[in-house]
């Protein structure tokens, strides 16, 4: 029997992928045998016809970082002239927007800005919370990590005080690849490896659920993506605490790190092999932010079960020169038609309306 034989007997048995497996996934595999095995696993964990998708906003509350990645196009240093801080009525507005067009839930996201102590925050999420009805997804570890270390605080503290607070639940931002010799050579003043996984299993821990992304097409190779895969795997058998995994491609444009744009073949392909791969995480979600509607919708056929956000807005992607967008009923459009029943949701996964 062959690699690829042994593979396919695998999946079909719902049987567990080992690091050498995805590597002859990715060295052996036609796009379309990838296409089927991941399809055969969503099925598994859903085998209902349906794909959901969440109303949101990513509402960036400073652009002001330290951090200084070479992938990023969005940041700016202190003292910067672009440099800001929301303001009140600003972000009172964006809600307020959100809310209207039927949003359930912000991306509360934002740089490691030195400017910005604990109580800062703790009075963001009071403000919110006092005054709208709506889900607060906020905060990368690696912003948490940041903040601990600003606050001569544990993490698990920094955790408790802004679940307290109001936070609800953590975005998966700042992975990158979970490689410490990579993350040392595209961004090296940001977490380890450890910290970032430390982070999430603590909020994990703490009852706070989180996703995971990963930020794939630029230094790394192949077996990095394997680590990064089989690290998620590994904590998310311990604490079973993430909601989601979302692989996203860098975009070059406008950044410091000059690499030929990853192809859709290639999205589509990790994409594919990620659902494979990470058994134990429910959700995969598509990046239409950065491949476009068509090549989402076709990332529906390569294991992924959720469309991602109808996000209202967006500014990190879009600084890189990515400018796609799509209206909540284009979603719902291209959902259908690829042959899938559209289910609104909540952080949670929770249907909440269907369409």
């Amino acid at each position: 029997m062959t690699d690829i034989e042994s593979i396919k007997e695998k999946v079909l048995h719902n049987q567990r992928l080992n690091s050498d497996d995805a590597m002859v996934l990715f060295d052996q595999a036609e796009l379309l045998l990838l296409a089927d095995l991941a399809g055969h696993r969503r099925r598994a964990l859903h085998p209902d016809p349906v794909v959901t998708f969440v109303s949101d906003r990513n509402i960036n509350y400073t652009n002001v970082c330290v951090s200084g990645c070479k992938f990023c196009a969005f940041f700016r240093p202190p003292e910067h002239s672009d440099g800001y801080v929301i303001k009140t009525s600003d972000l009172d507005r964006k809600i307020e927007e959100t809310i209207a067009l039927g949003g359930t839930q912000i991306l509360l996201q934002g740089g490691m800005n030195p400017d910005l102590d604990l109580n800062y925050y703790i009075n963001l999420l009071h403000h919110i919370k006092n005054k709208f009805k709506i889900h607060i997804h906020g905060f990368s570890p690696t912003e948490i990590v940041f903040l601990a270390d600003l606050s001569s605080l544990s993490i698990k503290k920094v955790l408790e005080t802004l679940i307290e607070a109001g936070l609800d639940s953590i975005p998966g931002g700042g992975a990158e690849i979970l490689v410490d010799e990579i993350r040392g050579k595209i961004s090296p003043n940001k977490c380890s490896v450890d910290k970032w996984l430390e982070v999430m299993k603590t909020a994990h821990l703490l009852n706070l659920k989180t996703t995971a992304t990963m930020m794939f097409g630029h230094i790394e190779e192949k077996k990095h993506m394997i680590e990064h895969l089989l690290k998620l795997r590994k904590l998310q058998d311990e604490t079973g605490g993430f909601t989601a995994f979302i692989p996203w491609t860098f975009q070059p444009d406008n950044t410091k790190i000059d690499v030929r744009p990853a192809t859709a073949v290639e999205y589509l392909q990790v994409l594919a092999i990620s659902r494979l791969v990470l058994d134990n995480i429910p959700n995969i979600q598509v990046s239409w932010v950065t491949q476009g509607a068509k090549i989402a919708q076709l990332g529906l056929a390569f294991g992924a079960n959720d469309f991602g956000s109808t996000m209202i807005e967006e500014n990190v992607v879009a600084a890189a020169g990515v400018k796609f967008r799509l209206a909540r009923s284009e979603i719902v459009r291209l959902i259908e038609t690829a042959g899938y029943a559209a289910c609104q949701r909540d952080c949670f996964y929770n249907v909440i309306e269907k369409k």
